[in-house]
């Protein structure tokens, strides 16, 4: 079997099919112009349940399987998601100080599976991410997490901003862990209800994020190396967050 079939499904009728059954597709493949009936039913369903797609070259998707795909490809996600307009009000309900991490634009496999391992040790509630220039969330990001993807909930959007404001409405602080502040990561009080913005190592936070943010903090450097992997500048500031959350309940 090509290792790409692995949590794979290919052929119209087929992911026709899976859609209708609630599996969650993590990303379609789609032949460039490709048009017939029982595709117009299929197109209908990306629709209709938003699913993230693509239009890619046919010689695309024959490298990924060379079986009888009909100009379709499509990862099956194994981990289940999760709405955050249903995930939050939850943890209000049972008396929870919501901590929230948000991932924006994090497209590496093993970054995505180290952070969430650090999430689910600490004890973050959920990980946010977007729809789309987002890490695939396959057999290989479960292993690097060394399974924690099971036990921490996952939500995704197709509109971070409108995300992050329904989490403000809803009375949590937006941090945005970033350079381009004086504040450093210190200064937050994390046991209010917080949600943490993480971005790319190569484009940080992009910039409506950050407009939306409360406050920004910056992880202090004293040496010649000014950057940090994103996997390990999460891991510093949600144990800064724990820090603060474990000192106010001893108090």
């Amino acid at each position: 079997m090509n290792k790409n079939e692995k949590n794979s499904i290919f052929g119209i009728r087929p992911i026709i099919e899976a859609i209708e059954s609630g599996k969650t597709i993590d990303k379609l493949f789609i032949q460039k112009g490709l048009h017939n009936d029982l595709f117009t039913l299929l197109w209908k369903l990306v629709r209709l349940k938003r699913i993230n797609y693509k239009h890619v070259p046919l010689e695309k998707i024959n490298r990924l399987t060379k079986k009888n795909h009909q100009g379709v490809f499509a990862f099956i996600s194994p981990i289940e998601f999760h709405n955050i307009e249903d995930v939050l009000p939850t943890l209000y309900e049972k008396g929870k100080t919501p901590l929230i991490l948000v991932l924006d634009r994090i497209t590496d496999i093993r970054n995505f599976g180290a952070i969430a391992r650090t999430a689910a040790c600490v004890g973050v509630d959920t990980i946010l991410i977007p729809e789309k220039n987002a890490a695939a969330n396959n057999s290989d990001a479960i292993k690097t997490s060394a399974g924690a993807l099971h036990s921490i909930k996952v939500c995704r959007t197709w509109n971070m901003k409108l995300a992050l404001q329904f989490m403000k409405d809803s009375g949590m602080q937006i941090i945005a862990c970033t350079e381009k502040t004086q504040n450093n990561i210190y200064k937050p009080n994390y046991t209010l209800p917080s949600a943490i913005i993480i971005g790319s190592e190569e484009n940080g936070i992009s910039k409506d994020l950050l407009q939306i943010s409360d406050i920004k903090a910056k992880i202090p450097m004293y040496g010649k190396i000014d950057s940090l992997n994103v996997s390990v500048a999460t891991g510093i500031i949600l144990y800064e967050a724990i820090k603060q959350r474990n000192h106010s309940s001893l108090i």
